[in-house]
């Protein structure tokens, strides 16, 4: 079956989005790797796959695929993507909502081209991860890699660990974050945020994403590690998140409260694929 797509990035994090029919067959986890592969396929970090909604009131559901073929709840930077390319297509209008297994994102297209995203309540609840500890905390000290680290852990849709540290520019970013996939008290895995505070309104970041390693940007993890910034009383409401492929922003008022990430969201290419 040949299916066409846009390839699309936020900030260097790289994504294929395209319109699936439900009941037709999607690539199995080979199918998706060999996609991803940089060298013999597409190439992307994310597939994004655009489905009818399934609620009232929302343009599109999407589902999303690492690119070791894993399907997975949330990807900020993609919803942001899927936003503009429903938006570019005529399907929706500045303002929309979308569907996805992580809960439902709302969404504004602005006129310069970056789009802002409702990522909803970050969640501390080490169920909502999950996570498993004996009881809720605003840190956590655990033992990875023959290192011990202290972490804070939050849901944005999908599981986030949060390091502080001194310079990520000399982060054991692969080393830590792969070691965090093999941990028994993250049974779904996790994204792991490896997070330099700058001042209260700037950091810098880095993120390993779980089933995608490390990528130029990542949308959930900018907002876990200000949602986790915050709990621990470094940042404020409006905070600039600089990752390697460019700057996110992220504005969190605090508990009860959604997180919004706002960034650029860019078409590469079009082109076609056999499924």
């Amino acid at each position: 079956m040949r299916v066409p797509f846009t390839k699309m990035h936020g900030l260097g994090n790289d994504f294929i989005v395209f319109d699936h029919a439900p009941g037709l067959p999607l690539p199995d986890p080979a199918g998706w790797r060999r996609l991803a592969d940089r060298h013999t396929g597409i190439g992307f970090d994310q597939a994004m796959v655009i489905e009818p909604a399934r609620a009232a009131g929302e343009a599109a559901y999407y589902r999303i695929f690492n690119s070791d073929g894993s399907e997975v709840e949330q990807c900020g930077n993609g919803a942001r993507c899927v936003a503009r390319f429903l938006a570019l297509r005529g399907q929706a209008g500045d303002t929309l909502a979308l569907g996805s297994p992580g809960g439902r994102v709302g969404a504004r297209v602005l006129p310069d081209g970056r789009v802002s995203v409702d990522l909803g309540r970050p969640d501390f609840d080490p169920a909502s991860l999950p996570f498993t500890v004996q009881a809720q905390a605003g840190e956590y000290a655990l033992e990875v890699a023959g290192e011990r680290l202290c972490i804070g852990a939050v849901s944005m849709g999908n599981p986030h660990a949060v390091l502080r540290i001194d310079d990520v520019a000399t982060a054991p970013v692969a080393r830590i974050g792969e070691a965090f996939q093999h941990d028994a008290r993250f049974p779904r895995q996790v994204n792991v945020g490896f997070l330099q505070v700058l001042d209260r309104g700037h950091v810098r970041l880095r993120v390993y994403e779980r089933g995608a390693g490390e990528t130029l940007a990542c949308g959930t993890g900018a907002c876990a590690a200000v949602a986790v910034g915050r709990h621990w009383g470094l940042l404020d409401a409006e905070v600039e998140v600089r990752v390697a492929g460019g700057l996110l922003g992220v504005h969190w008022q605090g508990p009860g409260h959604s997180a919004w990430l706002t960034g650029p969201a860019e078409v590469a290419f079009t082109g076609q694929v056999e499924f």
